[in-house]
């Protein structure tokens, strides 16, 4: 290692060199980045909506509903030729697919037959809007029918692309200022916050550039990777510089001094890391395809970051090390001291009160109410919410859900028809049976009048539900819809549709969640106990960081509103990753200490040295996460996961500088017993 930290000082121009010659590379390389919106391309390949959607092929489900008011019958007919000759729209349903308009003079059509499509002189179409091209067939259908409103999985992939992902590119520039200023405070020169956000700026770049190798990635992982990256990296550049200026301060050179630094602080900065590595792999365990995109693209940032403090920042600094040195100023953060000895000494009753609520804490995070799929994805305010409820409020509640069953087998075909229609939620079904009718060959009807009816091998039914996207009734429906069509058609038919989705998401992200807790845990601890070479300290920080989760987790429950369970998962294993650092800088320095003094004097000195290189990632952390939830307001799988981390990083910077000082005052003999190798006998001199 000495001729590693030899040669990155001694060849610091190379290095500086190629970081730019990468960065640049990596610039061009991230717009090649394709940006995945479409959850159902991250379920397993076992479950039945994807076995569904792999014999659709090609084809796809209806997915938007399309209000367009101040229509007569006759014009909302030839609307309907309109919209299917806009770019994107690749089918549209109607009441003349339902019967022969033509031929029935409009009085005649029953009103409940008419209900569901035309009201009041507005008309509801069922449209399919081919995928990747939603944004642009809703704006032409705008464009062409000023007052149209949308309801729908396209409606939700138009927002999502067209607002979320823009919220998104902005949040840099909302973080970035509040960023500095934090570091502006916390560092003893005005140029070290500008190294530290050039260092973690160049991982950001390469981590991004080389996502490339993975084809695409989440909209989610898009939104939140490069802000987390910042966000829990951070704080390695900061141990080093730290270190870096206490040698300076004492006169010794910059080669000299980095170098030392470089040594000193490599195993807590190496801890840090690949405890926060391996909390985000831990993600790779889930079966939802989602954890895995975004659990490779944070360890990998988190690894580049990394390196970048350990090589790129160590040359820049020494770069511009007499540059750095003209703009050193006054320390402007306080000293805590005082607050490490109150801490230390008057901490007990709070520390206690804190391990009490725990339990209930664990209780009531595991009786949080989850949202499962879109329906998370847009707040109760949002425009796209708004349209839903003017849509539902005229012609109610509908999901559309496409089943396909074999061609052919007419009987079976008019059974099933019938015995969908007696289903509770249902409104519609539309099938072969039911337009044209199975007495009337195929054969004898145009293509045109049975496209909509059927794909490939398989006849289509379109059943519309009267129930949300998600949740009991949703659920139930589904699993009636799957029950009749087996009862009929055995295992040969394939259901599709949005509440399907939801419900396979719901039986598939459930699963995951313990063992990807589990093997997180395992993991850290792992990392712990090779870095502390102690069998108890792993279990002590799991348990305080394990606790500030349980606490964060449990606040929607006790305030009585939903989750997204996909931000559950994930901000889970975030949030151990991100900020066991904190515990590790802490549970060190306590540990350097008790070699000397005594137990309380020892976290009084470990308070005093760690609290403000602590406040200053969590700090981020917790900006990082609120401005999330604050700018990408618009989609709510987003916004709710900023808040949880913002939330989650302030517990546990709160957990570990009040409670963990206090276990392992309570635990210190227990600690001293329960180290190994040489570590036990240097612990206590």
């Amino acid at each position: 290692m000495d001729r590693f930290r030899d040669a990155v000082i001694k060849h610091r121009k190379w290095v500086l060199v190629g970081a730019l010659v990468l960065s640049v590379i990596c610039f061009f390389l991230m717009r090649g980045v394709r940006i995945e919106y479409d959850m159902t391309t991250y379920l397993p390949k076992d479950v039945p909506t994807t076995r569904a959607l792999e014999v659709l092929g090609d084809a796809q489900v209806p997915n938007l509903r399309t209000l367009i008011p101040n229509l007569t019958p006759q014009q909302a007919k030839e609307v309907k030729r309109h919209l299917s000759d806009i770019s994107g729209v690749s089918e549209v349903l109607w009441l003349d697919d339902t019967m022969d308009l033509d031929a029935l003079p409009w009085e005649m059509i029953p009103q409940s037959t008419r209900d569901p499509f035309y009201r009041d002189g507005s008309a509801l179409y069922q449209m399919t809007i081919r995928e990747g091209e939603a944004e642009q067939a809703l704006q032409a259908i705008r464009d062409a029918y000023p007052g149209t409103v949308f309801q729908g999985e396209a409606a939700n992939s138009a927002r999502i692309s067209g607002v979320s992902m823009g919220e998104v590119a902005s949040i840099m520039y909302y973080v970035l200022p509040l960023v500095l200023i934090i570091l502006l405070i916390s560092t003893r020169h005005w140029l070290e916050p500008v190294l530290f956000l050039l260092a973690i700026g160049l991982a950001i770049i390469v981590n991004e550039g080389t996502n490339i190798l993975l084809g695409s990635v989440s909209f989610v992982t898009q939104a939140c990777s490069a802000v987390l990256q910042l966000a829990v990296s951070i704080d390695y550049a900061v141990f080093l510089l730290h270190g870096f200026d206490d040698l300076r301060a004492q006169g010794v050179d910059p080669e000299t001094a980095m170098k030392q630094t470089m040594k000193a602080e490599a195993s807590t900065i190496a801890a840090s890391a690949m405890t926060t590595v391996f909390g985000f792999l831990a993600l790779l365990f889930m079966d939802f395809g989602m954890g895995f995109d975004m659990g490779i693209v944070l360890a990998k940032g988190v690894l580049l970051s990394y390196l970048s403090v350990m090589v790129f920042l160590p040359a820049m600094t020494i770069t511009f090390a007499k540059l750095i040195e003209k703009t050193a100023h006054r320390n402007l953060v306080p000293s805590f001291r005082r607050f490490g000895k109150t801490v230390s000494r008057r901490g007990m009753p709070l520390a206690i009160v804190v391990l009490l609520l725990l339990p209930l804490a664990y209780m009531g995070q595991r009786q949080n109410r989850f949202l499962y799929g879109s329906a998370g994805m847009h707040s109760e305010s949002s425009p796209i919410k708004q349209e839903a409820r003017a849509i539902e409020s005229m012609f109610g509640r509908s999901v559309p859900m496409l089943l396909l069953v074999p061609r052919e087998q007419p009987g079976k075909l008019l059974e099933l028809t019938d015995n969908l229609k007696a289903l509770p939620s249902v409104t519609a079904v539309i099938s072969y049976a039911t337009m044209p009718g199975v007495e009337i060959p195929r054969a004898v009807l145009p293509e045109a009048a049975t496209s909509q009816l059927t794909s490939g091998d398989y006849d289509r039914i379109i059943v519309n539900g009267d129930t949300e996207d998600e949740g009991d009734e949703a659920f139930a429906l589904v699993t009636a819809i799957r029950d009749t069509a087996h009862a009929t058609f055995g295992d040969a038919y394939h259901l599709i549709s949005e509440s399907a989705v939801n419900y396979d998401l719901k039986d598939t992200i459930t699963r995951d969640y313990l063992e990807v807790l589990l093997i997180g845990m395992l993991a850290i601890g792992m990392v712990l106990l090779l870095t502390f070479r102690n069998a108890l300290l792993p279990f002590v920080l799991l348990v305080v960081l394990e606790g500030a989760i349980w606490l964060n987790m449990s606040i929607p429950y006790f305030l009585g509103y939903d989750m997204n369970y996909i931000g559950y998962q994930i901000v889970s294993s975030v949030q151990l990753g991100a900020t066991i650092d904190y515990a590790i800088l802490l549970t060190q320095r306590y540990i350097e200490a008790r070699r000397s003094v005594g137990k309380k004097d020892a976290a009084a000195l470990a308070l005093s040295r760690v609290t403000a290189p602590i406040l200053t990632p969590a700090s981020i952390l917790t900006l990082a996460g609120y401005l999330l939830s604050i700018v990408v307001s618009s989609n709510g799988i987003i916004s709710q996961m900023g808040e949880i981390i913002g939330r989650g990083a302030f517990m546990s910077a709160a957990m570990v500088l009040l409670v963990l000082p206090q276990v392992l005052m309570w635990l210190d003999k227990p600690i001293q017993k329960t180290f190994f190798g040489k570590s036990r006998e240097e612990f206590v001199k």
